[in-house]
């Protein structure tokens, strides 16, 4: 899911950005590399798609073709692991190669089976895809996208924001901005406050969604067998996608559970790895750890920025960083994020 705060992105000055084409093209990005060989790079994908009028952009992490010239960069200086490996090493000893890399991708999208299973294949790079199994054959939108379809579609200029206040736009532009405030005035509600507000969108802003469409968005079940027969691992995402420290410790147990549950289900396997909806460090907390431990999981995942050492992994397994891709990330950025490099960032 995008995120509540974003991870701040480089700044794009043109010394910055020189700076960075200098890295990436001389090498020098990759110094110290030796001192860094023992950590886990976790890289957290979204959408793999291009950008269109209906999309909720900061989901979309990379297009087909960027997404393809990262897989290359990492098959050149990384070595891609599994969840599976990842938990051989902590559970049976079992050694990490120097340079692990796990591919992660939340929620679910139709995209990931696609445009990026296929270059996965073609790099022979294992990934986990964390579901919201409550979205899966399901036509529930995620409020992220049903706000981008409704703000696209709309011929209205302005609306109404649970604080009382109202915004309007002009120009396309003015309603990305609105759209995106609109969207951060949610997170700062209760999950049924969000909810109800969700539900009001379409008709605040005289917008009729086709039926069907948001459900042509996922993949679906059979999707979800072929690719997991085929090298790719599924872990829980919760059942409908709340953020867990916003909702009580018993329904957090059901968005966990229930996540877990359904897709070993569907999968005839255990679920053993989850990542925390929205992922901040105020996202999870002890009691969504202790869940997320009786649930049967053996690693869990946020959107903190990594990488992160194997000492740290091992010491908190419930606590994995992993280093958010966007869509608007350059070649040299998207190299630097998986570098200790982004680990200064906050």
């Amino acid at each position: 899911m995008y995120l509540s705060s974003p991870p701040k992105r480089f700044k794009r000055s043109n010394l910055v950005r020189g700076l960075l084409n200098f890295g990436f093209n001389s090498g020098l990005i990759r110094l110290g590399r030796p001192l860094w060989a023992k950590s886990l790079t976790v890289l957290n994908y979204h959408r793999i798609a291009d950008l269109d009028a209906d999309t909720f952009q900061p989901n979309v992490s990379a297009s087909a073709a960027d997404f393809d010239r990262q897989m290359q960069y990492l098959s050149r200086w990384y070595n891609v692991v599994s969840v599976q490996d990842v938990h051989a090493w902590l559970l049976e000893g079992k050694p990490l190669p120097p340079h692990a890399a796990l591919i992660t991708f939340d929620d679910g999208y139709l995209d990931n089976y696609v445009n990026a299973y296929p270059i996965l294949r073609k790099y022979g790079f294992s990934a986990v895809i964390f579901l919201t199994a409550g979205h899966i054959e399901a036509d529930t939108p995620f409020f992220w996208d049903l706000t981008a379809y409704c703000f696209s579609h709309t011929q209205r200029d302005r609306i109404t924001f649970p604080d009382g206040t109202e915004q309007s736009w002009q120009e396309e532009a003015g309603r990305q901005r609105v759209s995106h405030a609109w969207i951060e005035s949610l997170k700062r509600l209760t999950e049924d406050e969000k909810q109800t507000w969700v539900r009001g969108l379409p008709e605040a802003l005289g917008v009729a969604v086709p039926q069907g469409f948001f459900k042509s968005l996922m993949m679906s079940w059979d999707q979800v067998r072929e690719i997991s027969a085929n090298g790719i691992e599924f872990g829980g995402h919760t059942v409908n996608h709340p953020i867990l420290t916003r909702i009580p410790p018993e329904r957090a147990r059901t968005e966990i559970e229930g996540s877990i549950a359904k897709i070993s289900a569907e999968l005839g396997k255990p679920v053993t790895s989850f990542a925390y909806p929205n992922g901040m460090s105020t996202d999870f907390n002890e009691t969504v750890i202790q869940i997320t431990k009786e649930a049967g999981c053996i690693t869990a995942y946020t959107l903190l920025n990594g990488p992160t050492s194997l000492r740290e992994v091992r010491q908190s397994p419930y606590a994995i960083r992993r280093s958010f891709i966007s869509h608007a990330h350059t070649m040299p950025e998207f190299c630097a994020l998986i570098t200790p490099i982004n680990r200064l960032r906050r």
